[in-house]
């Protein structure tokens, strides 16, 4: 019992350091729950980040396959002396979390270690789907989970509506880098190509692109507001949503200015909306 608190603390602290967003969505949520959210927030945290600790796409293949060896039972045995491992199969564990939908969130990040670009608003959709939309709802599985199934609508649209916003946030890093999340056809739409978004030669396109974009997000935000079914109890999991409105609207704001301004609205604003919406409600 003492092991698992002190690795639920370790992974607390990880977050802190690694997204103070739902490092805050953490101690937000009733305190029993805070230990395995953190576990599972960190655990997002490490995969999403792969991209920014190796410089080829092999060794980003690499960190990601010993998640996934750890998740299906086939990492070695020092694996548990890692405190984030270890709570993260405590937490796996306690609430029953599919195997699966952790394991499918590690290959969709495959796509983070290369540079091949988003080809299309379906493939935009599947990717969030299997990332942001998988951890609000494996996050819901933890708070409430009797409840969880009636947000499971909700939590899909509201994951792809965070991966919009997250990719206009990141814009200027995944230009420097030539990565391109901007879904093809939604570019192609707008007179915008992926190399001429990397370019920032043509300012006019990228801000068509960037507000067709921003439509994408308000369009699932809505479909996540009249999907509803979140319950009190599993209002934590989608807290992080509540600053998907402001980013879009800085970003719309900003047109091209979004391929280099800072759109990270304040700390304390972000505090705010998520204290905001775990009393009113996500949407």
């Amino acid at each position: 019992m003492t092991e698992t608190k002190d690795n639920y603390a370790h992974c607390l602290a990880v977050l802190r350091d690694t997204d103070r967003d739902r490092y805050l969505a953490c101690l937000l949520a009733p305190a029993e729950k805070r230990g395995p959210l953190a576990a599972l927030y960190a655990f997002n945290a490490e995969i999403a980040r792969v991209r920014d600790s190796v410089r080829e796409a092999l060794p980003g293949e690499i960190r990601l396959q010993w998640w996934r060896d750890l998740l299906e039972g086939e990492a070695d045995g020092d694996a548990m002396a890692n405190p984030l491992a270890a709570g993260l199969m405590t937490c796996v564990k306690e609430y029953r979390l599919p195997v699966a939908v952790l394991t499918d969130m590690i290959e969709a990040r495959i796509f983070d270690v290369y540079n091949d670009p988003m080809e299309s608003r379906a493939a935009l959709e599947g990717y969030a789907g299997e990332t942001a939309s998988a951890l609000i709802q494996l996050a819901s599985l933890i708070l409430d989970p009797a409840n969880a199934p009636k947000s499971a609508e909700a939590a899909g649209h509201a994951g792809v509506a965070q991966t919009v916003a997250g990719a206009l946030l990141l814009l200027p890093i995944h230009r420097r880098r030539g990565q391109v999340y901007l879904p093809a056809d939604l570019m192609a739409a707008t007179g915008l190509t992926p190399e001429a978004l990397l370019a920032g030669n043509d300012p006019a396109a990228v801000a068509r692109a960037v507000e067709a974009f921003v439509g994408l997000g308000r369009d699932h935000l809505a479909k996540a507001r009249a999907a509803n079914g979140v319950s009190v109890a599993n209002r934590a999991a989608f807290l992080p949503v509540a600053l998907v409105a402001p980013i879009l609207r800085a970003a719309e704001k900003a047109g091209a200015g979004a391929l280099d301004g800072a759109l990270q609205p304040a700390q304390w604003r972000r505090q705010w909306w998520m204290w905001r919406a775990l009393r009113r409600g996500p949407f």
